[in-house]
């Protein structure tokens, strides 16, 4: 359950210059299911049967497009419009940037990223592959000026910070039960990921196997996350997005549960079953869009 103006991170918006082969990845690797097309846009969706979950849009580069967050209701996305003019955030449109959504409206938030925030998501009558997973899940943002962004979910958008890892390095966040939404690692500038909850470990195992069969590898994993206690997997997606797979997260139903706080160099906050060299990890990622391209 919601506990402020948002209520769950709903979808991600990438720009792409090899749009099919792109959206062959997001078929044949990931799992997703087409649900729509229009003009440069192409949308996406998991077992959870939305209009979209993910948006490729056709560009001349590879950009971040925009992050969908879920209001919290009419009252929540009322609230959210309200707080991000005070905010002082530029207004992109007042009106949903993509079909099949109700009401919602978008801004330029810290760092160049773009969020819509939005109600009403239609469903959409597809058959997953079957390799799908279950659901989008949540984000990862390396931000250069990491309090700015920490704040800026905090204190505008009510998440509140479920795991800190050492000195101003990386906090966890969330807008509902589990365990985050939204992570924050001090960094260049990009996200690093976006991540799609799968049923079990063995859901890893396949996409480790569907990815050799198409010559590729993964990043990262299996791994066991000491902060937020989910099993993951990543690999890099043709954007230069590193996508994770995860399963078994942790859910917080105490709301006022105080954060867990790691020390930098304790390696388990990352993960548990064995050493990283986390360098080529984290040089993968995606900066925001230099030109907003709307869908058309």
């Amino acid at each position: 359950m919601a506990f402020g103006v948002i209520s769950e991170i709903g979808y991600v918006s990438l720009q792409s210059k090899d749009i099919e082969g792109t959206i062959a990845h997001g078929r044949d690797i990931l799992g997703l299911t087409e649900t729509h097309r229009s003009g440069n846009a192409v949308y996406l969706s998991s077992r959870a049967r939305r209009h979209h979950e993910l948006v490729y849009l056709d560009a001349p580069e590879n950009g971040v497009g925009h992050i969908g967050l879920v209001a919290a209701g009419k009252a929540g996305l009322d609230l959210a419009r309200t707080r991000i003019v005070d905010a002082g955030y530029p207004i992109l449109s007042n009106t949903p940037l993509h079909p099949g959504v109700a009401d919602g409206f978008a801004f330029i938030g810290p760092e160049g990223f773009v969020f819509e925030i939005y109600i009403g998501l239609e469903p959409v009558g597809i058959t997953p592959t079957g390799h799908a997973p279950d659901r989008f899940g949540h984000v990862n943002l390396h931000p250069q000026h990491l309090h700015a962004m920490l704040t800026f979910f905090t204190d505008v958008l009510d998440f509140r910070v479920s795991d800190v890892i050492g000195d101003d390095f990386a906090y966890f966040l969330r807008c509902n039960a589990e365990h985050h939404g939204v992570a924050l690692i001090k960094g260049k500038g990009w996200m690093h990921h976006h991540a799609w909850q799968v049923q079990s470990i063995a859901d890893l195992g396949k996409l480790g196997d569907r990815l050799h069969d198409a010559g590729s590898r993964l990043l990262m994993g299996p791994v066991r996350h000491g902060a937020g206690h989910n099993m993951a997997a990543y690999y890099v997606e043709p954007t230069g997005a590193v996508v994770e797979l995860y399963t078994d997260m942790e859910w917080i139903l105490d709301d006022d549960r105080p954060p867990i706080v790691w020390p930098q160099d304790d390696r388990a906050w990352a993960t548990k079953w064995s050493i990283y060299d986390f360098s080529e990890f984290r040089s993968h990622g995606l900066f925001p869009a230099r030109e907003h391209i709307a869908a058309n």
